[in-house]
């Protein structure tokens, strides 16, 4: 076992260092530059957007929002990841790569624009009223192939449907058991893994509406909660703040980190862990951009361009001047571990239990967005009534499953297939991205006359594969959703 987990590792090492971390940096410094840095000059209109409230339904139901669609989205970003992967990489990269992980999302949010745009202009009806979208989609319906959509529907199916939530029900349990002193108990880890399966079935029977509803409730509350303690850590820490900057700062181009290698060290993990956090370019986040009812495709791509800010800049942020302000002992620690041994340094014992309980949230919440990339891709590959609820079913077994043993060579796979999605979705955007560039041309015109800007297919000429975007006889402007088949 410890022989194929180190020939995984070694492989995934080589692919994200030569090929992915290279294309994913390469690809979001174009997209900034081709929109004149759209993340940054739109951050205002992003938080505007995030504000709609569509009209109810075809259904007479109401509709997942911009921001339903964000916190969906949201839920599958923010995670252990957020709490763990910032942990490991100042371990293994010092403080310079925070900085790192900033600057992966300040061009990441640009790749993250393209994908969920193109996700929404590409949208399909799904049933009750709802839409379904995402890399599969456009990769059909934009480039013509279908085969590679497939590729895309299975990879990400099986990394985020079933791969990252056993990782996700693993770690529920091990913070549990650390918390409660249960660990070591045989009737631990099956009795949490059965609860987390039966809450997560309660939420993911209930259909897209309710995975919505959920999440903006969730997410929000979590946030909040972990943001707040980390604000009381960095506010009894002050004094260290300017310290941290520095060493942050420092650390990603000081000349004794040159001169000994350790600034490599903080650029890769600082890419890589941001890379994972946020997933701008990754090809997950559309999943949930196209559930959205907006007026515009633009309008998504900016929510989604903030909620690469929203996870890597805020919370990301948060658990990296938690650590370093606290200047917990590096040493035996790695990941949750060293940010739960940061807060009881600074709030005491009981700051830990707290943090086992936003690590439930983060972990519930990302169980939760992870069904449903999966349950996106299901109905792309396949119309049959039986096929969706037994993945439901299998989604619940892989939890109970993941929460009874340990998963190192699952995540380090999961990182491998994750890697593949990546680098199928971004060949796909890359000639794609041209027709973003248009939408975006075409609601700033719109806005740039005072009106909520309002798309149809009819307004960039020589599109194809556009179902849900269509003028309605007569009433040439208004969007309305009509079936014209797959």
């Amino acid at each position: 076992m410890d022989t194929l987990d180190s020939v995984i590792v070694d492989v995934n090492d080589v692919f994200w260092t030569y090929l992915l971390i290279p294309l994913v940096v390469g690809a979001g410094l174009y997209f900034t530059l081709r929109s004149k840095g759209v993340q940054i000059r739109l951050l205002p209109e992003m938080f505007r957007v995030l504000k709609d409230r569509p009209a109810l339904g075809a259904d007479g139901k109401k509709p997942v929002s911009s921001f339903g669609a964000f916190t969906i989205s949201a839920a599958a970003r923010v995670g252990t990841g957020n709490i763990a992967g910032v942990a490991t990489a100042i371990t293994l990269g010092g403080a310079g790569a925070v900085f790192w992980m900033w600057v992966m999302a300040l061009i990441g949010a640009a790749s993250a624009f393209v994908e969920s745009a193109l996700a929404q202009l590409y949208k399909v009806r799904g049933e009750g009223g709802t839409f379904r979208g995402g890399p599969a989609y456009y990769m059909q319906r934009a480039l013509g192939k279908r085969w590679l959509g497939l590729l895309f529907a299975v990879v990400i199916t099986l990394t985020f449907g079933f791969v990252f939530n056993a990782v996700q029900s693993n770690t529920i349990v091990s913070v549990a058991g650390t918390s409660f002193g249960s660990g070591e108990e045989n009737w631990f880890a099956p009795v949490t893994g059965v609860a987390v399966a039966v809450l997560l079935g309660l939420v993911i029977f209930g259909g897209v509406r309710r995975i919505a509803s959920v999440t903006q409730l969730l997410v929000p509350f979590m946030a909040v909660i972990y943001l707040v303690l980390g604000l009381v850590v960095v506010v009894l820490n002050i004094a260290d703040v300017p310290r941290v900057l520095a060493d942050i700062v420092g650390g990603a181009f000081g000349v004794r980190e040159v001169a000994g290698g350790a600034i490599g060290a903080a650029i890769q993990n600082g890419i890589r862990r941001g890379m994972f956090s946020n997933e701008a370019g990754l090809g997950s986040a559309p999943n949930a951009s196209a559930t959205a009812n907006v007026s515009h495709p633009v309008k998504q791509g900016l929510v989604q361009s903030l909620g690469v800010f929203f996870d890597t800049l805020l919370i990301c942020s948060m658990t990296a001047f938690i650590i370093l302000t606290s200047n917990p002992s590096l040493s035996g620690r790695q990941g949750a571990d060293l940010t739960q041994s940061a807060l009881q340094t600074t709030l005491g014992d009981w700051a830990g239990h707290v943090l086992t309980a936003v690590v439930f949230m983060l972990c519930f919440s990302t169980l939760i967005g992870n069904y449903y990339y999966g349950e996106s891709n299901i109905e792309f590959m396949t119309r049959k009534r039986w096929v969706l609820p037994s993945y439901r079913v299998l989604v619940l077994v892989t939890v109970v499953l993941g929460a009874l043993g340990s998963v190192s060579v699952v995540w380090n796979l999961a990182d491998v297939f994750m890697g593949v999605m990546a680098l199928i979705n971004l060949l796909a955007i890359l000639p794609l991205s041209a027709i973003a560039f248009r939408l975006l041309s075409d609601y700033q015109a719109q806005r740039r006359t005072g009106v909520d800007p309002v798309f149809t297919a009819d307004r960039l000429p020589g599109l194809t594969g556009v179902e849900c975007w269509q003028s309605a006889p007569g009433k040439a402007g208004q969007p309305v959703e009509t079936s014209t088949g797959r």
